[in-house]
Order: C-alpha cells, then structure tokens, then sequence
C-alpha cells in the first residue's frame, strides 16, 4: 500500500532527525522514489521544516527546531492513538488483564 504524504513528511522528518541526508541517501532509507522525495522535500524546506545546508559539493537536508516540533508532535499523536485502542480493547475485554497476587495485597 502507498503512504499517505503525511506519511511521507513524517517518514523524511523521522529520517532527518537522526542526521542531515542527500536526497540520493534518503530516498534509499526510505525505500522511495527520488523524484517523490524531492517534492516532499521541497514542501518541507517551504514550510521551514527542514533546510538545505551545502558543504562542500554536497547538497544536504537537515530538521530543523520546527521540524523536530512537528516530528514530537506526530509521534506522540501515533502513541496517543495506540493507547487509545489498548484501553478501548481493555475496557470491553477486562478478562485480558490478570491480577497479580502482589496487586491484590495493594487493594486490601
């Protein structure tokens, strides 16, 4: 299945955080194609997500303060949303908890 281009900004960002990439570097990380991963970039280099940094010949992009903002945020929305369908599934199915005999001692 395709990835959604949030998907997409969010896969380059989670990238990024780790270390400044080329494009050619990226797009192998990411398992994507080169022509799409420049587009997402570009987008992401408009909204000053992440910037451009020349050293030397290369042409690198790196996170910045915003991107790794942003970055927090969508994972943390992910693990909200995780928590959200555990609990969901522990409140219809309480039977999936055990109590252990130390738990039990604590309510007395």
């Amino acid at each position: 299945m395709r990835k959604s281009k949030l998907e997409s900004y969010e896969a380059i960002l989670e990238a990024l955080s780790e270390k400044p990439l080329e494009i050619d570097s990226l797009s192998y990380r990411l398992n994507g194609n080169c022509g799409i991963i420049k587009e997402r970039l570009g987008f992401l280099v408009e909204n000053r997500l992440v910037e451009k940094r020349l050293i030397g010949k290369k042409r690198l992009f790196a996170i910045t303060e915003r991107g790794e903002a942003v970055f927090r945020t969508l994972s943390l929305q992910k693990r909200l949303e995780k928590l959200k369908v555990t609990v969901r599934a522990i409140s219809e199915n309480p039977e999936l908890v055990s109590t252990s005999p130390k738990t039990e001692r604590n309510t007395r």
